[in-house]
């Protein structure tokens, strides 16, 4: 690892000077090591959190850090060096074995073929984002050499049907890398296919730019894409959790787009947070007191229209146009409701729980329509890359932890302890390496650093 982290430092000296130039030839020479540190899960785990209730079960006791081998290298794969990762949700499900172990869905991968084969393990190597460098390409990879920085989006499929030709995400064989595969982002090396690779931004840190990924591609496509909610100019959309991972890049992509976001948040320091995004309809939620459910059975509809009256409040009498909704089940009966006639409730994640309810005469008396949408297309996730690469869409990286901590990581975003996106080290032995564009860097310095935790 020494060797690699080497060959990495010097292709970043700046400036340059002939000693330190280094090529993708030297990079495919360098010695791989046998094995490689990763967090992991334990199949015989599995029924470690049994009788617990959700809220009660703690990654920091099933998050391991393991040596584990080098995968066998395929074709159209990558062997990627991991600078840094970030903790998405389903790191935390994968963590809790919610709503199912995660060793089913490599049981069911490994029945592809050899190669599937190769997953299903009993440890899963866990984790959806990845900045970092490639090491080695399989026979057939033409788009990218050893040597490259990347950043990688987590859609593998096989798409040897037809049904994932003119939308990736429509695959049979469509699945979440790092999730319901193996040798994921949380560790020194990955294994991913290569054309889940994306340039690396160039004014982040390795940290910054593994940050974005997962869930900016998977905001693009739920609130810009005509696959999801195809906001427009003028749209006003409801964003819960707009302070959070998911929906930090939904207040985002409504601002740049000419929508107006209404920001639902959890605590005074989002709410702050938001209005510096540029965000200027806030609804502090734990403030102001809403309670969507009377208790474990019946949702309270009166709640439901107190919220719908502060948002016309905000928004000179208007309804909101688009849901960005994710939470699920604690949200989806007061999303419903408030959407106005012929709008759309576009979700995904469910956070709060799967199994939602509302009132369907606010649904199809009023034509609304609700939209599943999933992580994001191949185009999806590069046109989403590209606006971070551009500037225009920025990290919302809170917090940064080592490796070896990724179960406090974890048990942070399980807890709602965070905002933003919180980041983890794996190869990078610190926080700020890996800027190759300072001058852009400059220009967005304080927008990079808004969630930072103070």
């Amino acid at each position: 690892m020494k060797e690699i982290l080497d060959a990495i430092h010097a292709q970043s000296a700046q400036p340059p000077t002939p000693t330190a130039t280094v090529t993708a030839a030297d990079f495919a020479a360098l010695p791989l090591p046998d094995s490689y540190r990763a967090v992991t899960v334990h199949k015989d785990e599995t029924d470690m959190f049994d009788g617990l209730a959700t809220r009660e079960k703690d990654p920091r006791k099933s998050l391991h850090l393991d040596e584990v081998p080098v995968p066998e290298l395929g074709p159209g794969e990558a062997l990627v060096a991991v600078m840094a990762s970030s903790v998405n949700y389903n790191s935390v499900w994968t963590s809790l074995f919610e709503p199912l172990p995660t060793f089913a869905f490599l049981e069911r991968y490994g029945r592809l073929g050899d190669l599937a084969a190769r997953h299903d393990l009993p440890y899963h190597v866990i984790g959806s984002d990845l900045a970092g460098v490639v090491l080695r390409t399989g026979a057939g990879v033409t788009a990218w050499r050893p040597g490259d920085e990347v950043v990688a989006h987590c859609l593998s499929v096989e798409l040897e049907s037809s049904d994932g030709h003119n939308d990736t995400m429509l695959d049979p064989e469509q699945r979440i890398w790092g999730f319901e595969t193996n040798f994921g982002g949380l560790a020194e090396l990955a294994l991913v296919k290569s054309n889940q690779l994306m340039p690396k931004p160039r004014h982040l840190t390795w940290e910054e730019a593994a940050s974005p990924g997962l869930v900016n591609s998977t905001a693009y496509r739920q609130l810009v894409s005509r696959n999801g909610a195809g906001m427009k100019q003028g749209d006003n959309v409801l964003v819960w959790g707009a302070g959070g991972g998911l929906g930090s890049y939904a207040t985002q992509f409504a601002l740049a787009g000419g929508a107006t976001p209404i920001c639902v948040v959890s605590s005074p320091r989002k709410a702050e947070i938001c209005r510096a995004m540029g965000a200027e309809a806030v609804i502090d939620r734990s403030a102001e007191g809403y309670a969507f459910w009377a208790d474990e059975d019946h949702q309270d509809p009166r709640e439901w229209k107190r919220f719908g009256k502060r948002i016309r409040d905000l928004t000179g009498g208007e309804d909101v146009d688009i849901v960005f909704e994710h939470p699920g089940r604690e949200t989806f009966g007061a999303s419903v409701y408030v959407t106005r006639k012929g709008g759309a409730i576009v979700t995904c994640a469910s956070t709060s729980g799967y199994r939602h309810e509302y009132d369907n005469r606010y649904l199809w008396m009023s034509l609304k329509r609700i939209i599943g949408s999933h992580f994001a297309n191949y185009r999806e996730a590069w046109e989403a890359n590209r606006l971070v690469a551009k500037g225009r869409i920025h990290p919302t990286l809170s917090r940064v932890y080592p490796l070896a901590e990724t179960g406090q990581a974890a048990y942070d975003v399980h807890c709602n302890l965070h905002h933003g996106k919180v980041g983890v080290l794996a190869l990078a032995p610190r926080e700020g390496l890996g800027v190759r564009d300072p001058e852009l860097r400059a220009r967005h310095l304080d927008a990079i650093n808004r969630f930072r935790t103070p």
